[in-house]
């Protein structure tokens, strides 16, 4: 008994440590990221409308297509710069820590899409209707589309929920974590758009020769679409269910 009296007495539990407040940059990429994607998906809702009426819109799917390259870019380099950071062992990247590991298993599939998807559109647009290289080009254009609204609809789902907060952080006036560099992020994006409308019109002499062969585009809706879209219906029910994105932080 005088053993167990002659004890110091226990250190009382240590607090919780108070969460690390975000680097700047890190949470200002973070906002880039999120508002080339909110734009992208404009551009791309967009895009999937004009498709469904291909034989008579035909010259806008392909301004929109070109358009839409240079936001992408975007996205990808701020996306890009945060992986490359992270595996760079960058302080303030390693302690945001990588995507969720969902995330990371969709985000190769989806950008080998993309490429395939945007690189199939504009080869299309420079050759023309007639060259003997369309018609399989047009095969792996239509095959990246039935790959990609799948995994769209997937990536989508999983950031969609903080997309709007994110965006709005940006314009909050009175809040305890200012964020530096809202004008270069808006200006990027401006920019990037920009220069999307000068290279899509640098595209309108190509154009003409889809006009001409317009005529030939069955007026329905494209199979390759109606199947893509059916899939990221699915899809989009799949991951909801599975990864229930709401929880995703």
């Amino acid at each position: 008994m005088s053993v167990l009296a002659d004890r110091e007495p226990m250190r009382p539990p240590e607090r919780p440590r108070t969460k690390r407040k975000p680097h700047p940059g890190v949470v200002g990429n973070e906002r880039l990221s999120a508002l080339a994607g909110s734009v992208l998906l404009g551009l791309i809702i967009a895009e999937i409308v004009i498709a469904a009426q291909l034989h008579t819109l035909l010259p806008v799917h392909i301004f929109v297509g070109v358009l839409l390259t240079f936001p992408l870019l975007v996205k990808m380099g701020s996306v890009g710069y945060r992986f490359l950071s992270y595996y760079a062992d960058i302080p303030a990247y390693v302690r945001k820590g990588p995507p969720r590991l969902e995330l990371r298993l969709l985000a190769p599939l989806l950008l080998m899409s993309s490429v395939s998807l945007v690189t199939s559109g504009i080869a299309l647009a420079l050759l023309g209707p007639t060259n003997v290289w369309s018609v399989w080009v047009l095969r792996l254009h239509a095959l990246s589309v039935i790959c990609w609204v799948p995994l769209l609809a997937l990536h989508v789902g999983g950031h969609i929920w903080r997309i709007p907060h994110l965006l709005r952080a940006d314009w909050q006036k009175h809040t305890p974590h200012l964020i530096p560099g809202r004008g270069w992020r808006y200006g990027i994006m401006l920019a990037s758009l920009l220069a999307g409308v000068g290279a899509a019109a640098l595209f309108l002499p190509h154009v003409a020769s889809w006009v001409a062969w317009a005529p030939n585009i069955d007026p329905h809706i494209p199979g390759p679409l109606l199947f893509a879209l059916f899939a990221a219906f699915l899809a989009g029910l799949g991951g909801v269910v599975v990864f229930k994105p709401w929880r995703w932080r």
